[in-house]
Formats: structure tokens, sequence, C-alpha cells
């Protein structure tokens, strides 16, 4: 059966350099460039907000499994990492992922954690075919 779920982001640029006011529901963040790229610095590089995505999907995932499972990691971290290669107009990027729990746990459970870890909503996303569409409007 088909499942179809449907998401909405809003950036605006709307004044100082590169500073880009996100909004999400009620949630507001903002994005930014470096200052050695024109920007103030004052929030997260866009490649950086999608390695967020990742990286915080992946935690919340695995948290849910662990606890459906009783398991205790203690804490979780997960690093993102991305490498981007650009030639022209061809671009090639590898992204890794660094897990890391608070406990010390047993060989089944980090590599069942492992598996979960490559199957959260967001990664999955990332991984299959994905169409872009870029309309005009006003």
């Amino acid at each position: 059966m088909d499942h179809k779920t449907q998401r909405s982001v809003t950036a605006e640029l709307n004044g100082t350099a590169y500073q880009t006011h996100i909004t999400a529901r009620q949630h507001t963040l903002l994005a930014d460039e470096p200052a050695d790229h024109g920007g103030t610095d004052l929030g997260m590089r866009p490649h950086e907000l999608l390695l967020a995505a990742l990286s915080s999907c992946t935690a919340i995932t695995l948290r849910m499994y662990a606890d459906r499972k009783g398991w205790d990691t203690g804490g979780i971290t997960v690093n993102a990492v991305l490498d981007r290669t650009q030639s022209g107009r061809n671009v090639e990027s590898n992204i890794r992922l660094e897990l890391r729990f608070g406990k010390e746990l047993p060989p089944e459970q980090r590599e069942r954690l492992l598996q979960i870890a490559n199957a959260c909503p967001v990664h999955r996303t990332l991984l299959n075919p994905m169409n872009i569409s870029t309309e005009l409007f006003g």
C-alpha cells in the first residue's frame, strides 16, 4: 500500500547578506554563509542543514528502535561528514555517518543498530529517486 506524506519548509532571504530565515510549522532557524563567503556566519550553511537532517533523523530512528527493544544504549551521537567533489556541472557527493553510543553494546545489538541507521526516513529519501521541480510565482 502506498503511503504519501508532504512536508513544507519556507526559506526567506530578505536583508542581511545571506541570512536566510527558515520556517517549518511553528519553528524557525537561520541559515547563512561564513564571513569568508560573504555571509555573517549566524547560521548553518545549506549543506550543513542537509547533514543535520540526516544525522538527527538517524539518531531519532536509533533511539525509537532501541526504546522499543528495551536496549540501554546511553547517549546516541551521529556525526555526518560530507565529501563533495565538483567538476564543472558534475557533482559527486559522499556522506559518511559515524555512530557512537554512550554504553558498550553487544555485537549483535551493534550490528542491528547499524542496519536500522541505514533505514532512517531521510536516509531512504536521499538514496531513492528524487525529483525536484521549480516554479516561478508572482
